[in-house]
């Protein structure tokens, strides 16, 4: 990959497609995460948006500085011996998990809109994961930073319908039922990028890396953190817009599309489909090259094992995952964000 130049739209786009999955997608982690405290959600959706950009930058950076080909030299320099070794379990515990996660909301899709037992869907995914990651380093970044503009672009169409098609009276942003490890919004935001960024130091800090200067990765970080900040808030305004219709919905996303027509509801389920084989590849990349060097045979070995137990572990179903999985995760990763604060505030402050 050094041999060839990495552009800002490969560093903005493979951010985006690490941090966009299932979840992102289909609408689940917003709902969760932003729509059930209302109008607070819009609050929580703009913090998300500028905490993506700082931590971005600073993760990717230091990826650049340390020569990092895991998470593992960056959760060390920030956190020291005690609180990077935490940092690397968390991190390595929730990339399967999420892997996991992939895997699932890709049984749920198949289920939910072709009618196909959960397991095709699963199965499938699991294999074209295992297809990518083995393909190496370069073949990822170029799956996730191409498939990332597309969800973007399509969650902002559906929601512009989902307003367009509303009347006037129902554009109402009402609180809903709040998950029950989610205590108020800003709490709710700090924990959503604490799961999302925090296992994607694994991805974040190889590609800080193989970019060649500071430049172009402080303008990756900028765009990919505005990316996902406007992909959050297209879903969270049609989710919120069509709460009481979807909100029992492990797809929800899906399901306003499917009220403008057959074709939109086929397109974004296959945009849904790409983004979660994007996240899939990041997860699985990062926690097989923890473990091992990744142009060993053992890498293949514990690629092909990671993915049948992932799969296996996705039996428990989408929003299950969601709903308990990822607050938990946030909690963890907590500590590992206050110490990319310390470390950042000590290198401009000496």
């Amino acid at each position: 990959m050094k041999n060839k130049r990495i552009t800002t739209f490969h560093v903005a786009g493979t951010y985006i497609g690490t941090i966009v999955g299932a979840g992102f997608a289909s609408g689940q982690e917003i709902f969760q995460f932003f729509v059930s405290f209302g109008i607070w959600g819009i609050a929580g959706i703009l913090t998300i948006t500028v905490l993506f950009i700082y931590f971005g930058y600073i993760i990717m950076e230091l990826g650049w500085k340390l020569n990092a080909s895991s998470h593992l030299p960056i959760v060390s320099k920030v956190g020291g011996r005690i609180v990077g070794s935490f940092s690397d379990i968390v991190i390595t515990f929730f990339l399967f998990g999420a892997l996991t996660a992939m895997i699932a909301g890709s049984g749920a899709l198949f289920h939910q809109e072709f009618n196909l037992h959960p397991v095709f869907g699963s199965l499938f995914m699991a294999a074209i994961t295992v297809i990518t990651v083995l393909g190496g380093f370069n073949s990822i970044i170029n799956s996730i930073s191409m498939v990332a503009p597309f969800l973007i672009l399509s969650a902002l169409l559906v929601s512009i319908a989902a307003i367009l098609s509303a009347p006037l009276n129902e554009i109402i942003i009402r609180s809903m039922e709040t998950p029950v490890m989610l205590r108020n919004w800003l709490w709710s935001a700090i924990l959503y990028i604490s799961y999302n960024i925090v296992p994607s130091i694994s991805i974040l800090g190889p590609l800080g890396r193989e970019t060649r200067n500071r430049k172009t990765i402080r303008r990756g970080a900028i765009w990919g953190g505005i990316g996902l900040g406007i992909g959050a808030a297209s879903i969270f305004l049609a989710l919120s817009i069509n709460a009481e219709a979807v909100k029992d919905m492990e797809v929800p996303m899906i399901i306003i599309a499917r009220r403008f027509s057959p074709v939109a509801r086929i397109l974004y389920s296959i945009v849904l489909l790409a983004e979660i084989y994007t996240s899939a590849v990041g997860d699985l990349y990062g926690f097989v090259s923890r473990i091992c060097d990744m142009k060993t045979k053992k890498a293949t070995f514990l690629v092909i094992l990671c993915s049948i137990l992932a799969f296996s572990a996705s039996l428990a179903g989408f929003s299950n995952l969601v709903r308990y999985l990822y607050p938990s995760v946030g909690y963890c990763g907590v500590l590992t964000l206050i110490c990319l604060i310390y470390d950042r505030y000590r290198q401009t402050h000496p």
